[in-house]
This record gives C-alpha cells, structure tokens and sequence, in this order.
C-alpha cells in the first residue's frame, strides 16, 4: 500500500502513527485485541468484518510489529495474534480516543467505560505529564516543539509559530 504521508511530514510521529493506527478497522482490531481477542474468527464475529479486510488488516498489524502471528493449532494451521510490546503500549491512546468519544455523550448514551477492576467504578482518564502530573489539556501551557531530531523545515515550522504567538499577544494590546 503507497504512503499517505507528504514527503514533508515524514519526520511527524502524529503522520508517522497515523500510518500505522489510522485506519477505522485497525483501531477496532485492536481494541479487541486489548480485550483479550487473539483468534482470527474472534475478531471476525466480533467486528462483522469481512475475511479480505480482516486478513489485510492483521497482516499490517504485524508488518507494523503491533500484533505477533503465533501457530496455536498445527493441523491445519490455525494462528492467533498477539499484541506486542509495541501494540501494548497504544494501550492509553485507545483509552483516550474512547473517553474523548465518551465525553461527547450523556452518560446513559455510552456503550462501554472503562472501571477499575477492582471496584467496579467508572474512571476518568485523563493525559498528565508524567513528571509533573499536570493535565496536557492547556494547549497554552504545554505546545509542541522541534525535537532534537528535527530537520531544518520542522525547525523552521516552530520558529515560526512562536513567533506569530508572541506578536499576536503585542499586536492585540495596541
């Protein structure tokens, strides 16, 4: 499958992880993977999806290395699929995509929530900066920046948006 992403914006993780986890049935795949699924026919039934899509589906998964082929059954070769450590570690993004779609509903429209297993509770998640435990929310308070690995464009793109920050603020004062 040809890349969807613009030359210029191959050096941006959001066009990078897009590629990988943007796709409407990928994201579902893998939701049922965090909840347990491994068999091909449990994601099927599960999705309603059809045989083409889901094959095509998986095999990205694990080209990408979020989801591990394992043989469960020699004769005839049956396999499951396995999250990764890679695949895991979308765990908190899964779980902030379904709390902002839950957020946009009247509680008793929600399909599904996430609790604490131990007390049955409904949870808030929430995405904190790990050092200060500060909410990422403000988009005033935490914005992002070149990287150490930044080419000279993304630099440029950053230099340029702070400074259209600090002179909006003057020019509105006037």
């Amino acid at each position: 499958m040809p890349s969807r992403i613009r030359w210029e914006d191959r050096e941006c993780p959001l066009s990078t992880t897009v590629q990988h986890v943007g796709e409407w049935w990928t994201l579902l795949i893998l939701h049922d993977a965090f909840d347990g699924y491994t068999r091909f026919d449990q994601f099927q039934q599960s999705l309603n999806i059809s045989t083409s899509m889901l094959t095509a589906r998986l095999k990205t998964l694990v080209a990408d290395g979020l989801l591990e082929r394992r043989l469960y059954q020699s004769n005839p070769a049956r396999y499951e699929y396995v999250l990764t450590e890679r695949g895991r570690s979308l765990r908190p993004v899964i779980v902030a995509l379904a709390a902002w779609g839950n957020r946009l509903l009247a509680p008793q429209e929600r399909s599904m929530v996430l609790v604490d297993t131990a007390s049955g509770e409904e949870v808030e998640p929430v995405v904190v900066d790990g050092r200060t435990g500060k909410s990422l929310d403000d988009s005033e308070t935490f914005v992002f920046t070149a990287g150490p690995a930044a080419s000279a464009a993304m630099r440029a793109r950053y230099a340029e948006l702070r400074r259209q920050q600090v002179t909006a603020p003057e020019e509105g004062a006037q």
